[in-house]
């Protein structure tokens, strides 16, 4: 390896931190204020600290390009509907501040009170229903697990500039002492992320509204000393057309006219730039950023390509996955792009924000030695940054021992006896296209397992899940603790599950689930039992809002070494003569939820944990379950963002699902749940898995995700969900039984489930039970319409 001596440090940048805090401090003031057991200004003191204490944290650990305005209370986008305005006429906001009432109205719809107003947190929307307010539509930031809230945009939309969240933040760094660079969404990718009710509306034709308030703030933060503006444009990793393309040219060529002594930092992750990489050299701009773990070739066309004085930013620590990255290894691929660029054009960063990767791997005190020491977080990937800044700077001396432990580490990792199981190697391998297929088609097991089941028209049921009370999960702890005998904890459990099943039997649900007390995730209390998986205690990253979760760590090939699900199942039915749905997770799933190995194809580990799958689905067949639920929910959130690779991940993602589904007899009832799918473009892949009945959220799309399966004219049954789980709402009889209807339009009857849009685990009890009496009302009504 050759020596690079500079006398000019290398910048570190991190694009934006996680927001949660090392011990989720966000989660518990949200959750605080939403139940009225603090105030605003409590909730805002919180958030003022975890903001001072990140700018503080990346100080420490030699960052030097540091974000202001990555913050958010709930989501960025939200964040950004606000700062422009863009709020719908429902949320009742006249113009002026926006209330945090209205925010967290968009973000999760309210409850009406007692006089029929819509209300939250005590604040009341002049224009709301009698039954509240419904949230905007959540779903994927790309083919991350993080959810944004959906912008909404309507003809004739007008933008002001309604928030100076932005300017505050910065302006709170500099009082602070730390000159930060602030993050916004760019305006091109807020737009296409959004929607519109108005049929024919090109959200993209709203760029000359929305540009100005875009002027307004970068100028406002310009005068106020920022001299560099993060813009993030990720849809510039998209297939975008010649008119999107041209409105990036059009959107950046008006800014840098506007505002020319404001450096725009344009930041493009997810992947390579492909065939935008000629529109995004082209732009006004000063620097750009690359993500180089997705798309490590693209470095090659861009210095060919590019302006010399353009300051490349480039993404080569993963921001996306918790593996420790191997420094020498990208010394030498970066110390020629330094040499030719020259110290002061080039900033290491990771491939995107650190969001989505916990905080602090310093926390997990039980993790395999071995393991912990292949791991990097967002603290420690600050850390590799600034090691690979002090190294290129010519300081290679200073990091000697950081670069050995990296190597070390990287080699352990490739020879683990830990990671590598020749017998699991093995049995993928074997794996035919005959172990993929039903016995029969669709219409002969459908008569079959009717026949069987003798379910009413319009069949109710749950997605899987019920709440995890305060109360269950004080057990669950306690018993991790020690506190609690195993057998006192599993007789609390199923005290839980009887009272779940004899409620569900009075309120006259048709197919039952026994509630999932016993699961701590529907990830991780598979992962728990399979072999190649392992955990942390305080590895959370957020989800949406408040919302955690701490994905498991896919590090070695994977086995069942035993039944997972079967004796809790086989419990629950001797409680019930009415059908008990099996629950399990489904292997792209768990793939997809999990951190996920790099040193092997994710379809390679996809198939052993089908694999395992399968081989518990043949255990609750063999027990006795009529219907077998095997999840689903992060199929498509796994599609890559490029159209031309779609066919590859879908090919061998619908195989898994197939091959852990597809050994049992025809009589055996196969579900799955999908979320937030854009089902128009993957209807032949789903079409493909072949499961008797899918259920899918719709509540907020209105029953409008249906239409894919109308034009289609898929045969197989569906539950669309007829209400949203992640509101805290009850919706009205009336209001499901207006959107069977609606679903009626769509498909025919005996197509359809009744089911709510996804599991119950974060509801409460009083808002699941009112809830479900509905749906079950809203069932019978439906029956009497279809039967007149």
């Amino acid at each position: 390896m050759s020596s690079l001596t500079t006398t000019t440090s290398l910048a570190v940048a991190t694009l934006g931190t996680p927001r949660i805090g090392p011990r989720r401090e966000l989660k518990s003031a949200l959750e605080s204020f939403w139940a009225g057991k603090s105030t605003e200004a409590d909730l805002l003191r919180v958030a003022a600290a975890l903001r001072a204490a990140n700018w503080a944290r990346q100080q420490a650990r030699g960052v030097s390009v540091i974000p202001s305005n990555d913050f958010s209370l709930y989501d960025q986008v939200l964040d950004t509907s606000v700062m422009v305005g863009a709020i719908p006429e429902i949320y009742g906001w006249k113009g002026g501040a926006v209330s945090l009432a209205t925010y967290f109205a968009m973000a999760r719809g309210t409850q009406a009170d007692v006089a029929g107003h819509g209300c939250a947190n005590g604040h009341y929307h002049e224009e709301s229903t009698p039954y509240g307010v419904p949230a905007q539509e959540m779903t994927k930031w790309f083919d991350t697990n993080y959810h944004y809230m959906v912008p909404e945009f309507a003809a004739g939309q007008r933008f002001q500039l309604a928030s100076l969240k932005p300017l505050d933040e910065y302006r709170e760094a500099k009082a602070l002492g730390y000159d930060t660079r602030p993050v916004l969404l760019g305006p091109v990718t807020y737009l296409k992320l959004g929607k519109s009710a108005d049929t024919g509306l090109d959200v993209l034709s709203l760029l000359p509204q929305l540009v100005p308030v875009y002027i307004e703030i970068l100028g406002r933060l310009a005068a106020e000393g920022a001299k560099w503006v993060q813009l993030d444009e990720p849809a510039l990793v998209l297939d975008l057309d010649d008119r999107e393309r041209q409105a990036f040219r059009d959107v950046y060529g008006q800014i840098a006219r506007e505002l020319p002594h404001l450096d725009i930092m344009l930041s493009t992750y997810f992947g390579g730039l492909g065939d935008n990489l000629d529109t995004a050299l082209g732009l006004p701009i000063a620097g750009l950023h690359l993500d180089l773990v997705r798309a490590p070739k693209q470095i090659n066309a861009v210095i060919a390509k590019g302006p010399k004085d353009l300051v490349l930013s480039l993404g080569v620590v993963d921001g996306r996955n918790i593996w420790r990255a191997d420094l020498p290894d990208l010394l030498d691929r970066l110390e020629p792009i330094v040499q030719q660029r020259g110290a002061e054009r080039v900033q290491l960063a990771p491939s995107c924000s650190l969001l989505h990767v916990p905080v602090d791997l310093e926390l997990e005190t039980g993790l395999d030695p071995d393991l912990k020491s292949w791991l990097s977080f967002s603290l420690q990937k600050m850390g590799e940054l600034s090691t690979l800044g002090r190294a290129l700077s010519g300081d290679r001396a200073a990091v000697h021992d950081q670069l050995s432990a990296s190597a070390k580490a990287a080699a352990t990792r490739r020879k683990s006896p830990k990671v590598h199981d020749m017998a699991v190697i093995g049995r993928a391998a074997a794996v035919t296209s005959a172990m993929t297929q039903r016995d029969s088609g669709f219409a002969a097991r459908a008569a079959l397992q009717h026949q069987r089941l003798q379910l009413p028209a319009f069949p109710t049921t749950t997605i899987g899940s019920f709440p995890q009370t305060a109360q269950i999960r004080q057990a669950r702890a306690a018993h991790a603790k020690g506190a609690i005998s195993d057998a006192d904890y599993n007789t609390f459990l199923r005290g839980e599950t009887a009272r779940a099943i004899q409620w569900q039997e009075k309120v006259g649900l048709d197919v039952l689930v026994h509630g999932e007390f016993e699961r701590n995730d529907m990830v991780q209390y598979f992962g728990e039992q399979l072999s190649g998986f392992a955990f942390t205690k305080e590895g959370w990253v957020q989800s949406y809002g408040s919302r955690c979760v701490r994905p498991p760590i896919l590090f070695g090939d994977v086995s069942r070494p035993k039944p997972m699900t079967v004796g809790w199942w086989k419990y629950a039915q001797s409680l019930t003569a009415k059908p008990m749905k099996g629950m399990l997770t489904g292997p792209v799933t768990i793939l997809n939820w999990s951190f996920v190995r790099d040193d092997v194809p994710r379809s390679t580990a996809c198939r052993q944990i089908a694999l395992a799958i399968r081989d518990e689905v043949g255990d609750l067949e063999q027990a006795g379950a009529t219907m077998i639920q095997i999840d689903e929910a992060a199929l498509r959130e796994g599609l890559p963002l490029r159209r031309s690779e779609w066919k590859g991940y879908l090919d061998w993602a619908v195989e898994c699902f197939r091959l852990c589904s597809s050994g049992v007899k025809d009589e055996t009832q196969i579900h799955t749940h999908m979320c937030y799918s854009e089902f128009n473009d993957i209807i032949d892949a789903i079409a493909a898995m072949d499961a008797d009945v899918i259920s899918i959220e719709t509540s907020r799309s209105k029953m409008e995700l249906l239409d894919a399966f109308k034009t289609y004219k898929y045969p197989n049954e569906i539950g669309p969900g007829v209400y949203d789980i992640h509101s805290p709402r009850v919706p009205s009889v009336e209001e499901m039984t207006t959107l069977l209807q609606l679903a009626r339009q769509r498909l025919s009857d005996g197509q359809l489930w009744v089911n709510p849009d996804c599991g119950l685990k974060t509801r409460g009890w009083d808002e699941v039970q009112g809830a479900l009496l509905n749906m079950v009302e809203a069932a019978r009504r439906i029956r009497q319409i279809s039967a007149e």
